[in-house]
C-alpha cells in the first residue's frame, strides 16, 4: 500500500474562526507521489479547504521541538499536544492536535516501505 490516509481532530486556535472550534483534518501520504512529504488538508476556515504539503521530517521534529519550514511551523504543546501553524495570503491558521494521532500517522507512513 503506497497511500496512507487518516483523519485527525484538531482544535482551531486561530481567533478568526466562527463557532466551530474542533475540525476534522485529513492527513495523507502517497509514497509514489512524494515519499518525503505528507499532506495536511484543512477545512475551509478562511477561503475554502487548503492542502498543505509538509515534510515528514518537519512533522517528526515538530513533535519534539519547535520546527519550521517555509509557511509551516510546528511545536510540542505540553506532553500530549502539538501545534501546527500555517501562513497564507488569507491569514494564519493555528491548529492543536493530539500528538499521539500524528505519531500514529507517521508510523503508518513508514510502514509503506518507502524512504
Amino acid at each position: 500500500m503506497s497511500v496512507v490516509e487518516q483523519y485527525a481532530r484538531a482544535h482551531v486556535v486561530t481567533d478568526s474562526v466562527g463557532s466551530e472550534d474542533t475540525v476534522r483534518v485529513l492527513l495523507r501520504y502517497d509514497s509514489e507521489a512524494d515519499p518525503r512529504s505528507v499532506h495536511v488538508n484543512l477545512p475551509g476556515i478562511h477561503e475554502g479547504p487548503q492542502d498543505w504539503q509538509v515534510s515528514r521530517d518537519l512533522m517528526e521534529r515538530g513533535l519534539r521541538t519547535p520546527a519550521s519550514s517555509g509557511a509551516v511551523s510546528m511545536w510540542p504543546c505540553g506532553r500530549v499536544q502539538a501545534i501546527m501553524e500555517f501562513h497564507s495570503s488569507e491569514g494564519v491558521e493555528v491548529m492543536q492536535f493530539d500528538a499521539k494521532t500524528l505519531i500514529r500517522f507517521l508510523r503508518r507512513t513508514y510502514m509503506t516501505g518507502r524512504v
